[in-house]
């Protein structure tokens, strides 16, 4: 699958030009776009909300995310390089960047400032990883020399890409559809692995709830 990734932030740009640079892209190289996943207006939304985290769920080792530029897919370099190597490592992707003319390939071994891109890819998301890791440290430490109680309180759940079709999800899970047909035919996007745990931890205390629906097919 190639995916076009199109954000934009402010009301002076266009989904339109973005679209048309990566369509241009897609002409010279010979090659289309199988799905577009386009968002406006969405500086201030989380990975979730601008649909980062869908784009990433439905990554595989042999898809292709075009986008027009490295600006469009995050608001700072440190969420930048941690979603280049999301995409390249985790999903194994190729990302590419018409306007910079960099296509990131996991794969292609043999194109040295194509390893060179990804090896420093990596070594600047890790050390913004151990700043945030030091930073977070020291912060705990701070708190517990004040007697601070650490830690999330108990009970708490973050919000997840699922919570939208919450009530589709159950309903659906309740009489018995399996987890991977949820996925495939309702919802579009997600993981087997995922949807399960979203199932488990939400509804821990509800007896008819069984999520080894479909554990079988995903095998």
């Amino acid at each position: 699958m190639i995916y076009g990734y199109i954000r934009v932030s402010t009301d002076d740009q266009s989904v339109d030009s973005q679209k048309n640079v990566i369509s241009r892209y897609c002409v010279e190289k010979k090659i289309m776009v199988d799905e577009w996943i386009a968002l406006e207006v969405s500086s201030r939304k989380s990975l979730r909300q601008r649909r980062i985290e869908e784009l990433l769920s439905k990554l595989g080792d042999d898809d292709i995310v075009i986008i027009s530029e490295l600006s469009r897919l995050g608001r700072s370099i440190k969420e930048v390089l941690g979603i280049i190597e999301r995409l390249t490592k985790e999903c194994g992707s190729r990302l590419i960047l018409v306007k910079q003319n960099m296509d990131i390939n996991p794969k292609n071994t043999n194109d040295l400032s194509n390893k060179i891109l990804i090896t420093v890819f990596a070594m600047l998301a890790e050390l913004e990883r151990d700043f945030i890791s030091e930073r977070t440290k020291e912060g705990l430490a701070a708190r517990k020399a004040k007697g601070l109680t650490l830690g999330k309180p108990k009970g708490t759940i973050q919000d997840s890409m699922y919570d939208k079709d919450r009530e589709r999800i159950f309903h659906l899970h309740k009489i018995g559809v399996p987890i991977n047909t949820i996925i495939k035919m309702h919802l579009g996007y997600g993981k087997y692995i995922s949807l399960r745990d979203y199932i488990r931890k939400r509804y821990t205390d509800d007896a008819s709830i069984n999520t080894d629906h479909g554990s079988t097919a995903s095998s």
